[in-house]
């Protein structure tokens, strides 16, 4: 099964509400800091699988501050699971600093609705610190009972500047993991870089419970990235994202396909990782 395990869809009316949402939402306007900016509905996102061959999708928001605008996508990412079951899963925004309460009830809300993760989370822009035990907790130990994957947007300490770069680099991924190493743990963008650090001989084991998915790998990386990695933290570690609408699915397919990497390790890395993951086709 052909997997993207990194996509971004959103409500058909965003792309008409720019202004409003720019002063609306902190998020939205570090991500689209112009009017026309690359979007994607359930359709379209549809319509492209179609046309490479990619058979299940993991569909997202960001990580929204304002609560209004989490829920409001959150209900689309519903729905869009719902309309279209088998063909996409769903991973739905919340934000520590709204509280436990509100965190608690939302994320319980998302469960119940059949998503199976919390995601993509953007804690610079969302102004918390996952290196922080106490603001985590109500997140992770819900997630962890109710089989949540979370899945972190996360940047790389060096190098060129590009919108929604932030400071969640891969010692604070690192953290997290130490923190609650029971937690399904995604690091979007190859976790800033923290596949390289397998090459301590402590580090593969702390991340046993923590996946990276290669979202906007080609803007980041080098294509040779799919050969280190696998080296240093396993194949079965790697997750294919694209950040569709960003990138399309057949760029990353295509560097998968080309790397030096096993038939086996490249079909886990298309789909079988995140199948098992996620419980897709099962």
């Amino acid at each position: 099964m052909l997997v993207d395990s990194h996509c971004h869809i959103l409500p058909p009316s965003f792309p008409l509400r720019h202004d409003e949402l720019t002063g609306q939402e902190p998020t939205y306007a570090a991500l689209f800091p112009n009017a026309g900016g690359k979007m994607a509905t359930a359709e379209s996102l549809l319509a492209a699988m179609e046309e490479v061959g990619v058979e299940h999708a993991v569909v997202c928001g960001f990580g929204w501050v304002n609560p209004e605008v989490a829920r409001e996508v959150n209900d689309y990412l519903i729905d869009s699971a719902k309309r279209y079951r088998g063909r996409l899963t769903g991973f739905g925004s919340v934000n520590p600093c709204w509280g436990e309460g509100a965190v608690v009830a939302e994320i319980e809300r998302l469960a119940k609705a059949g998503l199976r993760g919390i995601g993509e989370l953007h804690p610079d822009c969302q102004g918390f610190d996952i290196g922080d035990p106490v603001v985590m907790s109500p997140v992770m130990n819900l997630a962890r009972s109710l089989d949540m994957s979370l899945l972190l947007h996360t940047s790389e300490p060096v190098g060129h500047e590009y919108p929604g770069k932030g400071r969640t680099t891969p010692d604070r991924l690192y953290r997290l993991a130490l923190n609650f190493p029971d937690n399904k743990i995604i690091g979007a963008h190859w976790g800033g870089g923290l596949p390289f650090y397998g090459l301590m001989p402590e580090v593969p084991g702390e991340l046993e419970n923590v996946y990276f998915d290669t979202a906007a790998s080609p803007f980041l990386y080098r294509r040779e990235i799919f050969d280190i990695a696998a080296r240093t933290i396993g194949a079965h570690k790697i997750l294919l994202g694209t950040d569709y609408p960003l990138v399309g699915h057949r760029r990353l397919i295509r560097q998968v396909e080309e790397s030096e990497l096993s038939e086996t390790d490249k079909k886990a890395i298309l789909g079988g990782n995140a199948a098992r993951l996620l419980g897709i086709g099962g």
